[in-house]
């Protein structure tokens, strides 16, 4: 039972905004055809065995179908791909997915061309998180940017960012 607080709705959103995050692509494929939704509720939760934790809304299309699949890709987008994102946030189904920038990872599932990098996972749990699912997959493949260069695209105060490293 969630406990009560004074934090309502829009001040929990507006206060969430103050975190940056990596901007993700998690993606699936049902019949052929693709799937995904922008996530930024993503983490790494175990190394023995490798496995990633998403939050995904139980409204979101893709929700459904990564739990009939039972399979999804954690796809970190590169600051050179906010196109990708907009391109998510303003189309449906298979429109997300521009040709040419796309190809099939291990499990099936849509790995992004040049992502900093792409978690590839069967799903093993969903546990309830409320509005959301939590999704736990166990890695069947990861591939690494090696380009040092590239840095990850961002959500920053509600807009896109891109992460900058200082020497130390």
């Amino acid at each position: 039972m969630p406990i009560s607080t004074n934090v309502n709705a829009d001040a929990f959103r507006h206060a969430m905004t103050c975190f940056a995050s990596g901007v993700t692509a998690i993606t699936t494929r049902e019949a052929g055809l693709p799937s995904g939704m922008l996530a930024t509720s993503v983490c790494s939760l175990s190394v023995d065995p490798a496995t990633m934790l998403v939050c995904i809304n139980k409204s979101a299309s893709a929700h459904d179908v990564i739990l009939r699949t039972k399979k999804f890709a954690v796809n970190l987008l590169s600051a050179d791909q906010t196109a990708v994102a907009k391109r998510f946030t303003s189309s449906r189904g298979a429109e997300r997915f521009e040709p040419g920038q796309w190809q099939d990872g291990s499990t099936g599932s849509p790995i992004l061309i040049g992502a900093v990098v792409v978690f590839d996972c069967n799903l093993i749990a969903v546990h309830d998180g409320f509005t959301h699912s939590i999704m736990v997959g166990q890695l069947a493949d990861a591939t690494v940017n090696e380009d040092m260069a590239t840095d990850c695209l961002l959500w920053h105060r509600r807009d896109f960012a891109q992460s900058t490293l200082r020497a130390a």
